[in-house]
Order: structure tokens, then sequence, then C-alpha cells
């Protein structure tokens, strides 16, 4: 009998760490190894924390909150226990959609972690820049988000677009549908800060889901 065929398993996905790791909001939120989270937006509700974070054990990390009437579209991601980690609000008016991150609950200019706004007004795929509070030129941007929303799909990278920090995609299961909740999953690379990636992500989300064009 001949001997059986070893199977060969498919090699394992590593993500190599970032040589500077990115450490926008703090460096408690960078860990050394890639980190899996789970994105979900409650949705059909006008109520408060709508969106949640869990990792792949289900526990919660943070929430976001903000209010469908709000004048600025103002959100705050806060952590499982309440406390303000970033607050994020659209310009009004702003044809490229920018929004500006703060430290904590601050509006103030000198708590400004970084703003997005779209690469270009027209768009058949979503392009967003990403600019930190000390690229004061503006002349680059520091981040570039690429992705189809239709397809719930992105990549965050660095300004090179080939150096990749993290990956949302769009998680269908039975349990979502029947619970009628829109879940993301995002995976983080190593030594990246991932209140950083979330925070991106629920802006991203805010981008395309405003599609009036009046602000």
């Amino acid at each position: 009998m001949a001997n059986p065929t070893t199977f060969q398993l498919p090699a394992q996905t590593t993500y190599a760490p970032l040589a500077n790791p990115v450490a926008v909001v703090s460096p408690q939120f960078i860990a050394p190894y890639p980190v899996d989270l789970r994105i979900t937006k409650k949705l059909m509700t006008l109520a408060e924390g709508s969106f949640a974070v869990t990792d792949v054990n289900g526990t919660v990390l943070f929430k976001v909150k903000g209010s469908v009437f709000s004048l600025h579209d103002r959100r705050v991601l806060v952590d499982a226990a309440g406390k303000p980690i970033i607050s994020f609000q659209q310009k009004l008016f702003s044809a490229h959609r920018k929004w500006y991150a703060y430290r904590g609950e601050s509006s103030d200019s000198k708590d400004l972690l970084f703003t997005v706004k779209k690469s270009s007004i027209l768009q058949l795929r979503t392009q967003l820049d990403v600019i930190l509070a000390s690229n004061t030129s503006e002349s680059s941007c520091d981040f570039k988000i690429k992705g189809s929303w239709l397809e719930r799909s992105c990549t965050i990278s660095l300004a090179d677009g080939s150096t990749i920090i993290a990956q949302m995609h769009k998680q269908h299961n039975l349990q979502s549908i029947m619970l009628d909740k829109d879940t993301f999953g995002v995976t983080v690379y190593p030594n990246v800060d991932f209140a950083f990636i979330v925070a991106l992500v629920v802006i991203l989300f805010e981008i395309n889901e405003d599609r009036s064009g009046n602000d």
C-alpha cells in the first residue's frame, strides 16, 4: 500500500512590525502583534453609543458616542470605562468632507491630533487623506485610506500608499443579519495605534453615509 501523500498546510500570514511605530493617540494602544477587531454599528437607531468595538474574544474595547441630530456631526470615542479618547467632528460646508480629530473631549486647536478629508471631490472609489496635526504645511498627507465602500473593504497605509498598516473588511454572518447590525472586521498591523485606526474607520463610515453633498 502506497504511503499517503503528505498535505502541505498553507503558509501562515505574518505582518512585519513597522520600524517606526505609529502612535498617533497613545503608545498604550500599540501591540507588537496583529490586532483583530470587530466594529459593529447598530442599524436603525438614533441612540448614542451605536458603535461598539470588540476584540476576538468579544471584549468591548471602545464605544463611539454621538447623535445623528448633532449640529457638527460630533462623535466621541470612549474606552470600555467610558473615558473619552478621541473626539471628532465634521467641518460644515466642506466639499471634501473634512473631519477634525481631537484628544479626549476637546475641540481646541492645541489638542488637534489629525484631520481626514476626501482626496478629491468626485470619486469612484473611496480615497481619503489623513494629515497629522504636526504636518502644518499640509503639502502632502501622512496616511492614505483606499477602498470600495460598496464592498465594505479598505486599506489604510502610510503616505507612500504601499506600506499597509491596517485592513478593513465586511463581515457577513447570520447573527449580524438577524440583529440588524453592520459589522466590520479590522486587522491592525503590529506597532500601529489601534485607537487611531478605529477612529479612521468610523470617520470613513460617516463620510460615506453622508451623501447629501450639502456640507
